[in-house]
């Protein structure tokens, strides 16, 4: 093996649940070049020792998490972390991040990243630390909660609060929930795609990674400095620096006004209470403390406490766009309290905030038409914005009991068994569900989420040199080859923060900024033509892998009321549907992708070096 570069150590923890094993694995620099780390480094191992067609949850399945090459350094959101399964919804490839601490904590007890495969007969969690890596007993760990999880076992192992990284999965994960989710550092979530039922398929109730210390050595630590200060700076400005400032909590008025804001279902657009959830005016009535991930100073992430109404006194950390819109107008909930509470409680159960409220939300128009009865819904007073009947649906669907065991594989399979009227349901024809939007008002968004690859949004229009990734200028949202070219050309950028680790809202995907932190670090001499690679290289994986596991191109489109047109809104004469074959046409044709088979064409495999995951006699390989 050959000497390492700056920045990463070339290994990789392997962990047999099955044999109770835990050993270390070297990884080649040029392996870490090709792939970075992150997502590129764990579809690399998805494709060679998973077998496709393997059910997510058999023992075969391995569960990846990662750093990066930036990983305990000082770029902003450097302490991100990327999961990469088999996973629960599609049943094929997913990548999924979170922020806090745990990728540069990783780094510091010297790893680049945790391979777990096999499924033990009794509950562990892993504990990693500066002197190796053990697997322990977790049985008195079973029925917490992810917030229970991570203090439980901070006082067991005497680590105190930012001295130790716990990310774990809830009741949700322990039963298999399908859509649950992985938690840690206080309510960061790795949550699409069902990586927490993975995990609970495993028996591995946690990881906790103690904040070693080794160092990461900076190959230009001045030129670091800078880049990482231009990053911080180009942060502060975006958008007048309303996510620097508030993180995505101030969306809530914009979606409503542009006809994004997922409202009843997506029964309406219009949702005349969205101010009550607006960031500034939460903020500045409830009790906040910043509580920043590693290497970030910007008020993205906030714990908060209620301070008026039903649940005042009730503490938890703030919600994102996607909670807030989860629990207030996709529910047609009107108290922010509420919401908090609803979203804090969803996190500690362990399960994605946004298939949650997909499946709250048509249970709830099902119920008011008669499709479900209060009796099938174990009593539960289904109605519109019902807190405590969704708290209580919530709590039956993470334990699986009654009719929340239905509701545990997800909004799509429950449609479908009930049947009648399920077509109002919110979902692709893979299984995954949307983000917290009403994508009939993002068109690119709601193509990304029926043809990703990772059961989630797979592409990020915040984008700062929209240019570098060849996106139409001006771009039209409503314009179909506008919108297809958007979506095409943009595949890379996301995976690129992915691979590195670092977070999305910090970077804002500047893969030029990247580059120069990336090179700085390592001593290597990419250019940002090379890094772009890394990210399509990692997007291409994915989709080759998934082909195999029978996620075929006739799959990626809308449910009915997903691709339906919005009736009232500012999008209200606006329909993807009479648009929708061109625009997959011209997707597929700029991917470099054969229409018929979905598969990448020849020149596609050459130009991003595949060559070896299309040879015929290739298999998968368990290591």
């Amino acid at each position: 093996m050959s000497e390492m570069p700056y920045g990463v150590w070339g290994k990789v923890l392997r962990v047999d649940m099955t044999q109770g094993k835990v050993w270390e694995e070297e990884v080649d620099e040029a392996i870490l070049r090709k792939y970075l780390g992150g997502t590129g480094l764990g579809v690399k191992y998805l494709f060679e020792e998973v077998d496709p067609k393997l059910d997510w949850s058999d023992p075969g399945n391995i569960l990846f998490v990662g750093s990066g090459p930036l990983g305990g350094t000082r770029v902003p959101g450097s302490g991100s972390i990327s999961f990469v399964a088999k996973g629960a919804m599609t049943n094929g490839a997913t990548s999924t991040q979170a922020n806090g601490f745990f990728g540069t904590y990783l780094k510091f007890c010297g790893y680049d990243a945790i391979v777990v495969r096999g499924a033990s007969s009794q509950w562990k969690y892993l504990y990693v630390h500066d002197g190796g890596a053990e697997l322990r007993d977790a049985a008195h760990l079973l029925g917490k909660d992810t917030w229970q999880t991570e203090e439980a076992i901070k006082e067991e192992l005497g680590y105190k609060e930012r001295t130790m990284s716990v990310f774990s999965i809830g009741p949700a994960g322990e039963n298999r929930v399908r859509f649950a989710g992985i938690f840690g550092d206080r309510g960061h979530a790795a949550a699409h795609n069902g990586v927490g039922a993975v995990m609970g398929s495993k028996k591995l109730k946690a990881f906790a990674v103690a904040r070693g210390t080794k160092k990461v050595a900076i190959f230009d630590p001045q030129r670091l400095s800078e880049v990482s200060k231009q990053i911080v700076e180009n942060a502060k400005n975006w958008g007048g620096g309303i996510l620097y400032n508030w993180g995505t909590s101030r969306v809530i008025s914009t979606a409503e006004a542009g006809g994004w804001l997922p409202v009843k279902n997506y029964l309406t657009d219009l949702f005349p209470e969205h101010e009550l959830f607006v960031g500034d005016r939460v903020r500045a009535i409830f009790e906040t403390t910043n509580y920043p991930c590693y290497a970030c100073a910007s008020h993205h992430y906030e714990l908060m406490k209620v301070t008026e109404g039903p649940y005042a006194g009730y503490f938890g950390k703030e919600p994102e766009y996607e909670q807030w819109a989860s629990w207030g107008p996709q529910i047609y909930q009107k108290d922010p309290g509420a919401a908090l509470m609803l979203a804090n409680e969803v996190d500690r159960l362990g399960m994605d905030t946004n298939e949650a409220s997909w499946i709250v939300g048509w249970v709830m128009e099902c119920y008011e038409k008669g499709i479900l009865t209060r009796e099938q819904l174990d009593g539960l007073d289904m109605t519109w914005g019902n807190v405590e009947a969704t708290l209580a649906l919530l709590r039956n669907i993470a334990h699986r009991r009654g009719f929340g065991n239905l509701l545990a594989e997800g909004v799509k399979r429950a449609s479908e068994q009930i049947g009648g009227e399920a077509p109002l349901a919110i979902y692709t024809g893979k299984g995954n569900t949307p983000r917290g939007h009403d994508h009939r008002g993002r068109w690119v968004e709601l193509i990304d989420t029926c043809v990703s690859n990772t059961g989630t949004l797979e592409t990020q229009m915040v984008v700062r040199e929209p240019r570098l990734w060849n996106m139409p200028q001006p771009f039209d949202p409503y314009n179909p080859e506008h919108v297809a070219t958007a979506e095409a050309n943009s595949k890379g950028s996301m995976q690129v923060s992915d691979c590195l680790v670092t977070c999305w809202f910090q970077s804002l995907n500047d893969t030029d900024a990247q580059t120069k932190a990336l090179n700085a670090t390592t001593g290597w001499d990419m250019d940002v033509e090379e890094v772009k690679k890394v990210g399509k290289r990692a997007v291409n994986i994915m989709r080759l892998y998934n082909l195999k596991a029978g996620l075929t191109p006739d799959m990626e489109k809308p449910s009915p009321r997903y691709g339906s047109q919005p009736v009232d809104g500012p999008n209200k004469d606006k329909s993807i549907a009479p648009h929708w074959e061109f625009m997959m046409e011209k997707y597929y044709e700029l991917m470099g992708w054969d229409r018929k088979t979905g598969m990448p064409l020849p020149n596609t495999i050459k130009e991003l070096g595949l060559e070896d995951f299309v040879k015929p006699e290739r298999s998968a390989n368990p290591g």
